[in-house]
């Protein structure tokens, strides 16, 4: 269970880098690590220190249980998720959805109304 917290907790901190256009050289830089060893949290090859946690929810602006949200082995007694489900972070989206403006929320409606027709391929 370990080892897939630690592949769980490296998405989320790489796909928090990237939505904030960070590289790997800055995030290591702004909690005192090298590099390589953002590559490793990433890749879930090493764990987070729980000190090493909050500084890095602290640089990337997240509340420290956004690293444990969707976390599917402790989510089975949530009746929304499933192992099949796409890990997404939900809260994460309303936030940001929440910040949008009108005309920017109308155009993701008609995005999302142009997409049900679609059919799925492969």
């Amino acid at each position: 269970m370990e080892e897939n917290f630690n592949i769980h907790l490296g998405k989320k901190l790489r796909m928090r880098r990237l939505s904030l256009g960070l590289t790997q050289t800055k995030v290591a830089n702004a909690i005192n690590v090298t590099f390589q060893q953002i590559q490793k949290y990433e890749k879930g090859t090493n764990g987070v220190s729980s000190s090493r946690l909050i500084q890095l929810s602290n640089f990337l602006k997240v509340p420290i249980t956004y690293f444990f949200e969707d976390f599917t082995d402790y989510a089975s007694s949530d009746p929304t998720s499933s192992s099949n489900s796409v890990d997404l972070n939900y809260s994460f989206l309303m936030k940001t959805f929440s910040k949008l403006d009108e005309n920017q929320k109308n155009k993701i409606f008609q995005v999302l109304k142009n997409t049900t027709n679609l059919k799925e391929t492969g």
